[in-house]
């Protein structure tokens, strides 16, 4: 019978060991890597300095024919690849990489606003990278820090701290900052964010013209800018109707308080439940479907955000283009990098509803 590997480093060395001896071609060597070819590793394989190869490279035509023609096929021999990144940064250059700084990597928002961002950076000859900060406003300026170490030519973020002031002094050296989802805090700089107030403000006004009046708001972390202006959206249009005491089904939570799924549990044990339920957001939504079970066909609810299976789940949404949101902010990166010293803009994506059938659910009164 095979043993086991070991769980020490050297018990796995000696297992994958033997595999190699039985498994592996006699030419494999296992758990060993080569080195990254070095300008003088092409120069001694092409004999010639380390600087002509860099002359080569960079592609200056103050070198013989032949000379370039044993460098670059040494290069191609030695899988040579320039650090462009190190020559910017002895330069005291910048890259052509734009930093995109998201929340969640299990977000999907924020990989499709990234697939506009990639497109429209692409026709400018710029590139993206990602950065994340799980959401955690104090991971946040250490990450944006380490990005801009790599001399990143713009930054793109989605805020979650409570301040950007720490970004004040880049962006007077030069870097375009452009915030995404949110505005920033204590720092100029463009913004593209969602018509978030209209948003939630057109789906209340549907489930009153359904007939309800008790309707409910669950939002999770509620201190977000886009979660306070959907929630000025809600009660907004609760006032036009004359409703004036919804704050009893408000649920605004944080991100170490109760869950959506929680919160509208509670909702539905009230004496008075509510008979329509607006969610903040694409995770408030699946706490909401969650928490509803049974009574799905019979409490109206519109999510905020359009997610997975909605439309198969017949689920109401509010909806926007995420990949507009991204398309519009790496144009504002391009026009300020062509122009610094424009002033700051805002641009404000449109939401629409999208009618499916939760959220047309007709008050029992009305019906």
């Amino acid at each position: 019978m095979t043993e086991p590997a070991e769980t020490t480093e050297a018990g796995v060395i000696a297992r994958s060991e033997a595999i190699s001896d039985s498994a592996w071609p006699a030419t494999s060597t296992v758990l060993q890597t080569q080195s990254r070819a070095t300008l003088a590793d092409v120069g001694r394989l092409a004999g010639v300095s380390p600087k002509t190869v860099s002359r080569v490279i960079l592609g200056s035509t103050n070198v013989a024919d032949d000379t370039r023609d044993r460098v670059l096929t040494a290069a191609r021999s030695l899988r040579f690849r320039p650090n462009h990144l190190a020559r910017n940064l002895r330069h005291g250059s910048v890259t052509n990489i734009v930093a995109f700084v998201i929340g969640d990597l299990k977000n999907p928002f924020y990989f499709l606003v990234a697939a506009g961002i990639e497109r429209e950076l692409a026709r400018h000859g710029l590139m993206m990278i990602l950065a994340s900060t799980d959401d955690d406003p104090a991971t946040e300026e250490r990450v944006v820090e380490t990005l801009l170490k790599q001399r990143v030519r713009a930054l793109l973020m989605t805020p979650i701290a409570s301040d950007q002031g720490y970004l004040e002094g880049e962006r007077q050296l030069g870097t375009p900052v452009v915030c995404i989802d949110r505005p920033a805090n204590n720092l100029i700089a463009d913004a593209v964010v969602l018509a978030n107030f209209e948003g939630t403000a057109n789906a209340v006004r549907q489930l009153i013209s359904a007939g309800h009046r008790r309707i409910a708001f669950v939002c999770s972390p509620a201190s977000l800018y886009t979660h306070q202006e959907r929630l000025r959206g809600y009660r907004h249009a609760l006032r036009e109707a004359g409703i004036t005491d919804a704050v009893q089904w408000e649920r605004l939570e944080e991100v170490d308080g109760p869950s959506a799924e929680d919160s509208v549990r509670d909702l539905l044990s009230l004496p008075q439940p509510p008979t329509a339920i607006v969610a903040g957001n694409n995770r408030a939504s699946s706490g909401v479907v969650r928490a509803l079970g049974n009574r799905f066909d019979t409490v109206a609810f519109i999510g905020f955000d359009d997610f997975e299976l909605a439309d198969a789940a017949g689920i109401t949404v509010v909806a926007y283009d995420p990949a507009e949101l991204g398309k519009q902010a790496a144009r504002l990166v391009v026009e300020r990098l062509d122009d610094p010293l424009t002033p700051p803009r805002q641009i404000e994506i449109p939401t629409r509803l999208i009618r499916r059938g939760s959220g047309e659910i007709a008050h029992p009164a009305s019906v």
